[in-house]
Order: C-alpha cells, then sequence, then structure tokens
C-alpha cells in the first residue's frame, strides 16, 4: 500500500510499504476513506514530538471501512463504517476504567502516528478497535465524521470543559485554526456572553465570526484591551490557548481575571515562561491535557441532530495520494486561507 511517511524533522514521503496486518487479537484492519491533517503533524514534522521516529507513517484521524478484525474483537464486523479515534484506549487499566483514555497504561493513549503507525495511508491497523472506533449512522457523511476523530473533542474537552465555560462568561480564544474554531464552536454550547477570538491572520478571524465568536481581534493590535472593553476591565474568565508557542501562552495568562482560567490546548514543542510571580496572587489556574475522546459518542449525537455544524471547516479537498500537495497548503494558511483539509479514497 501507499502512506505518509515521516522521514525525520522536515522530511516526509508518500511511500509504498507493507500492507497492515492483524498483530493483537483486538485489532481491526480498516480500509481508509477519508483522513485529514491536524496542526499536530506539523508539529512532528518540526521536530516537536521527538518520540516520532523516522519510518512511522503519520495520522491519527480518519473513517474507513473495516476489512478485517482479530479474534479479540466483539463488536466489529467486516464492512462495518467507522471512524477511528485518535486516541486508542486498553478499556481496563486505571486510567481507562476512570474514562481517562489519554493516559491508558495498557498500550493505548495517543500512538496512532506516534509510536504505532497512523491513518495517512491506504489502509491502517486500529488497536483496540472495540474501544478505539465508532460505527457511524449512515446520515452522517465522512467529511463530517472525520472531524469528530479529533479536534472536536479535543476543543470540547480541553478547552472548552476544562476552562469551565459557564453561561454568561467571556471567553478569549487565542488561535484561531481548527482547533481554536471548534473551541468557539463548542463554547457556544454554554451560552457565554462574549467569545472573543485572537490571530494573526484575518482570514482566520473572519471564519471564527462564522464560527461563533462575536469579537475579534488581530494579535499584533491590543486584544488586552479589547477583552478589557467588555469585561469592566477585569478582563476574561476563560482564556483559550489554540496554538502551541510561548508567546500565545504567555498572552493568555495576561487576558484572564483574577479567579479566571488558562486551559491550554496547543502542543507546546518548547518551554514557555510562566510568570507565577504575577499569577499567584490573582489566583490563576491553568490546565493542561491530551484528549481522552470520551465525549466523541456525545458529539457524535450532536452531529446528528444538526448541532454542530462541520460543513465550513473543511475549505481544502484532495485525493488521498495528494497528500503531500494537501501538506504544503495546509502548512501555509495564512496564504492559502486553509482551515481543514479532508483526503479521500475518491
Amino acid at each position: 500500500m501507499k502512506a505518509l511517511v515521516y522521514g525525520g524533522p522536515g522530511e516526509k514521503s508518500w511511500s509504498e510499504i507493507p500492507d497492515p496486518t492483524i498483530v493483537d487479537p483486538r485489532d481491526a484492519i480498516i480500509r481508509v476513506d477519508a483522513v485529514t491533517i491536524c496542526g499536530t503533524d506539523l508539529h512532528i514534522l518540526g521536530g516537536d514530538v521527538p518520540e516520532v521516529q523516522p519510518g512511522r507513517v503519520l495520522g491519527h484521524e480518519a473513517v474507513g471501512t473495516v476489512v478485517a478484525v482479530g479474534d479479540g474483537v466483539a463488536s466489529l464486523k467486516v464492512g462495518d463504517r467507522v471512524l477511528a479515534s485518535c486516541i486508542s484506549a486498553c478499556g481496563v487499566c486505571r486510567y481507562c476504567r476512570e474514562g481517562a483514555y489519554g493516559q491508558c497504561l495498557g498500550g493505548g493513549g495517543w500512538i496512532l502516528g506516534h509510536t504505532v503507525d497512523g491513518v495517512q495511508a491506504e489502509y491502517a491497523r486500529i488497536p483496540f478497535a472495540d474501544l478505539s472506533t465508532y460505527r457511524l449512522p449512515e446520515q452522517v457523511p465522512d467529511e463530517a465524521a472525520v472531524l469528530l476523530a479529533d479536534i472536536l473533542p479535543t476543543s470540547y474537552e480541553v478547552g472548552v470543559l476544562n476552562g469551565r465555560v459557564r453561561p454568561g462568561d467571556t471567553v478569549v480564544v487565542v488561535g484561531a485554526g481548527p482547533i481554536g474554531l471548534a473551541a468557539i464552536q463548542t463554547a457556544r454550547l454554554y451560552s457565554p456572553a462574549h467569545i472573543v477570538a485572537v490571530d494573526k491572520a484575518q482570514s482566520r478571524l473572519d471564519a471564527a465570526k462564522r464560527f461563533g465568536a462575536d469579537l475579534t481581534v488581530l494579535a499584533d493590535d491590543d486584544p488586552l484591551e479589547v477583552v478589557r472593553s467588555v469585561t469592566d476591565g477585569l478582563g476574561a474568565d476563560v482564556a483559550v490557548e489554540a496554538v502551541g508557542v510561548p508567546a500565545t501562552f504567555e498572552l493568555c495568562t495576561t487576558l484572564v481575571r483574577p479567579g479566571g482560567r488558562v486551559a491550554n490546548i496547543g502542543v507546546h514543542g518548547k518551554p514557555a515562561t510562566l510568570h507565577l510571580e504575577r499569577l499567584w496572587i490573582r489566583d490563576i489556574t491553568i490546565t493542561t491535557g491530551l484528549v481522552d475522546t470520551r465525549t466523541t459518542p456525545t458529539l457524535l449525537n450532536m452531529l446528528v441532530a444538526g448541532q454542530l455544524d462541520t460543513a465550513h471547516m473543511v475549505t481544502h479537498r484532495y485525493r488521498l495520494d495528494e497528500i503531500v500537495e494537501a501538506y504544503d497548503v495546509f502548512a501555509r494558511p495564512a496564504e492559502t486561507g486553509a482551515l481543514k483539509v479532508v483526503l479521500t479514497r475518491r
């Protein structure tokens, strides 16, 4: 088969490699029907995730059709159409029993495209298939479903739920890329008074307006002044970091009010300065997190019910064998206007 293979920082290729096989009774093999590229994949290519070794197939977000199952798989059969979650779960370790699947001790967690081969390929092996896939209703198209593999549960769990967004809050989202836009959309479920989006690109701020931000500000202008103008000078109740660089994290800590919460979603490859000398006296709570995907069934139900709009998230579409071009477009959003790119077999 062909797959997108990581060759080390800055290196990738659409290469021929052996087909995946069942190596554990709990595995399933899927034919990849739709896949997307994540900002984390760009962090890998930038050398920010050293655990990923050259030769690894990248990708952790896919919709596919089951073509083989191991003897230990109870809930899937050949021909099932499934969402392959970005998080794999053994189901029996302490963390899985608590619903913290991202911290799985039994060989799961974020492994696809990280410590085992991922899904940016014609076929993929899905470990712990019973707990790491979701059968999809016929009315949910591949393009919509693939966004439930990572960005929607990540933004919802690590941003909105960790940030404890409540009715009447002012929420500032720093970074209006796909994760930030998904955070804006899912924050709206809690009826905040204001959602402020901050980004360097005007095109992404325009997208933030479409997804529910009522205020937008360019990062090089004065985000703090905009936030203070709608909070009686106090600052935001919740600041969501959705980029993964030191400057945006540090900005978030300046935008929150005393007693506020900073919810960090971004994948950081470099240290950020934590100004405890200023933060401790202001009672600031800072949360981090790897998504657990425990909310995926809820989000899928909302998608089926029409309560989540994913149609405007996808801006570019490619065939799977055009993935190198798709990476180039996705990596230059200020020039290309790319939000999410989706690649399909057809």
